[in-house]
């Protein structure tokens, strides 16, 4: 690989300053099934490790010292990909039952979405793809009670409804050849 090839430079992991170390890490533990990897002081920061991949040491990192009136939550959220609408359904159920709130699930038309709030404030982002792409910003509510392919049809009908709607292939082929021309710039 050459240093400007785009697949050098990954997305590995974030980290929150977090108020109750605890309960912030039980909560990802549980609603999100998150397992702790390690934990331990760096000097007077406490730290808990937490990943859903064995080749990650960690994805997500809870660090103490998070002020008690920080004024701005700069983390706008945190967005994690699930396979299939059950799977979206059994986790909007686990994040209500641990203490989420602020919840709304919707669609983008390129995914399906569940949004909430950690027991912290910080917004939390559950989604999976849909196989088209439409412009975005897109947000419409759905309701995750109805059946599978209703919800798969409501957010196709909502995507088909803008002029650049196309399937997901077309558009990370586009993407790729827009990304490659920027490698050249």
């Amino acid at each position: 690989m050459t240093e400007d090839n785009p697949s050098n430079l990954q997305f590995s992991h974030i980290g929150l300053y977090v108020s109750d170390l605890s309960r912030m890490a039980r909560f990802y533990k549980q609603a999100l099934r998150f397992t702790q990897t390690d934990a331990g002081d760096l000097g007077t920061v406490q730290l808990v490790f937490l990943s859903r991949d064995p080749r990650e040491h960690h994805q997500l990192v809870l660090a103490t010292g998070r002020p008690a009136n920080p004024g701005f939550n700069v983390v706008n959220q945190i967005s994690f990909r699930v396979p299939d609408i059950a799977t979206l359904r059994q986790f909007h159920d686990r994040l209500l039952a641990e203490g989420a709130h602020d919840m709304h699930p919707v669609t983008h038309g390129n995914a399906v979405s569940v949004y909430c709030r950690d027991p912290e404030g910080n917004r939390l982002e559950l989604f999976m793809d849909t196989p088209w792409y439409c412009e975005q910003p897109l947000r419409e509510p759905i309701d995750l009670s109805q059946p599978d392919e209703v919800i798969v049809a409501q957010a196709e009908a909502i995507a088909k409804r803008f002029p650049k709607f196309m399937s997901r292939a077309q558009w990370q082929a586009e993407v790729a050849r827009r990304m490659e021309a920027d490698q050249r710039d």
